[in-house]
């Protein structure tokens, strides 16, 4: 496929995200994204500790019991998305409410500057933000 095709569509599937999160996002209170913030940090500084069960802590109860081990979740993520395991570069965008649901983007670098947004959402459970999802969208950007 060529690239500039690849491009466009990268850009269409990222507006269409942007576009059904914001659809009934609002915002989030300043307490809130700290501890959403902090929630995230403290799971990718446990990737990079290959902290098995400290990173499996921050998943919500549904993703726990999907991968049943913090090991098989902790190998999924090295595996599946290597760039929140690893990243070279972290920044957090505005978070969004969207019901009971917190939308936190983040853009991350990967080893080769290559510019990636992981779109977390996080839940509250028993009074603690856990992360029920994350999906990892590709960026056009470069880090130079």
């Amino acid at each position: 496929m060529p690239r500039a095709l690849r491009s466009l569509i990268r850009a269409i599937a990222a507006f269409g995200l942007a576009i059904s999160l914001s659809a009934h996002a609002a915002g989030v209170s300043k307490a809130d994204a700290q501890k959403v913030r902090a929630v995230i940090q403290a799971q990718l500084a446990a990737f990079a500790a290959d902290d098995a069960r400290r990173a499996f802590s921050f998943a919500a109860p549904g993703i726990r019991q999907m991968f049943g081990t913090p090991q098989r979740f902790l190998d999924m993520v090295r595996e599946g998305y290597p760039v929140v395991y690893r990243p070279a570069s972290v920044g957090f965008l505005k978070p969004e409410a969207n019901g009971r649901t917190v939308i936190q983007a983040v853009e991350m670098a990967d080893g080769e500057g290559t510019l990636w947004v992981a779109v977390y959402q996080l839940e509250r459970h028993k009074g603690a933000w856990r992360i029920t999802g994350c999906e990892l969208v590709p960026s056009d950007g470069k880090v130079i």
